[in-house]
């Protein structure tokens, strides 16, 4: 298990008014959350005070993730991966694009971004829970997710790591939430609609051992 920075590049190109989302008359936290937990179009495409505001295809920006995780993992033609939180599958897409012949598989628990994914690879995709992965043991070279599994509760956040562990060969990589001072869990709590597992790098830590999972890590801040 390794700590390997794939993410920042592009979470830290986001500006963040803090104080103005949670302090918004029309879409307080409460009702911004409410919102977004239905994992619809508020969710994806509505409200930038609720979340994404629309969430859509930016040629370039994912092809370098794509890329650096191709180029650490030794990704080739032929090999297989799985996308655990896929959403609407932009960084499948540009795995496609940059190793020519990999097979792609994608699992999200919402039905509308599974239908407002990417069409060149919509058929790869599908509607699932991370807590019960529709695969057979060891089914794929490289498994990973990113920014989805701080949104689950302690007891499927347990099922959703040895999850990932059971139906990986040998690569995986997770990217979660977490905090490291008391302003960025601060900053966290104002800006977060769907997190629910508030954890130290540390605590993340014990949570990786406690399940057995011994893929790769990193996570993300709100400085």
């Amino acid at each position: 298990m390794a700590y390997i920075d794939f993410i920042s590049v592009i979470h830290n190109k986001t500006k963040r008014d803090y104080l103005a989302r949670v302090n918004d008359p029309e879409y307080p936290k409460p009702k911004a959350a409410e919102l977004a937990k239905q994992w619809g179009y508020d969710y994806w495409d509505g409200d930038r005070r609720i979340c994404y505001g629309g969430y859509r295809y930016m040629e370039g920006r994912w092809e370098k993730v794509a890329r650096a995780m191709a180029e650490h993992y030794g990704l080739k033609a032929g090999d297989k991966i799985l996308d655990v939180g896929c959403g609407k599958g932009f960084l499948l897409y540009d795995f496609t694009k940059v190793v020519p012949g990999i097979e792609v598989t994608g699992i999200d628990i919402s039905s509308y971004a599974i239908e407002n994914s990417k069409p060149e690879i919509r058929d790869r995709l599908k509607v699932g829970n991370a807590t019960a992965l529709p695969f057979a043991d060891k089914s794929f070279d490289f498994v990973y997710s990113i920014t989805t599994l701080h949104n689950l509760h302690c007891y499927d956040l347990d099922k959703a790591l040895r999850e990932m562990q059971r139906v990986g060969k040998k690569n995986r990589y997770v990217c979660v939430e977490s905090y490291r001072n008391e302003t960025e869990k601060a900053n966290l709590l104002y800006w977060q609609v769907t997190c629910e597992a508030f954890n130290t790098p540390a605590e993340w830590e014990w949570w990786f051992k406690q399940t057995g999972y011994t893929g790769d890590h990193s996570f993300i801040y709100f400085e």
